[in-house]
């Protein structure tokens, strides 16, 4: 499912239009996208908790030359799935 299937999806079992309901994606997206800017977490009680995830600067080799390099700390968004979530996968 791509964003447009989910638009459609989202219109269709809520009897919105095509138009409301891309603005509806678009609100939760942006705000999941803004909160997880600032380092907080978006919790979604049965679906999952989004989080950041700090990455420490490590030392990696380049498999072309297999030279050393330096791997800069950096922060990574992380999903965890809620119980509801995984049961529905089984």
């Amino acid at each position: 499912m791509n964003k447009a299937d989910l638009i459609n999806h989202v219109a269709s079992a809520a009897g919105l239009s095509k138009s409301a309901a891309g603005d509806a994606v678009e609100a939760v997206l942006g705000g999941i996208t803004s909160t997880l800017a600032d380092g907080g977490a978006v919790s979604l009680v049965g679906f999952g908790t989004f989080s950041v995830a700090d990455r420490a600067a490590r030392t990696a080799r380049n498999p072309r030359t297999g030279e050393t390099i330096q791997v800069a700390a950096s922060k990574a968004p992380k999903f965890k799935a809620g119980k509801a979530l995984k049961d529905a996968v089984k």
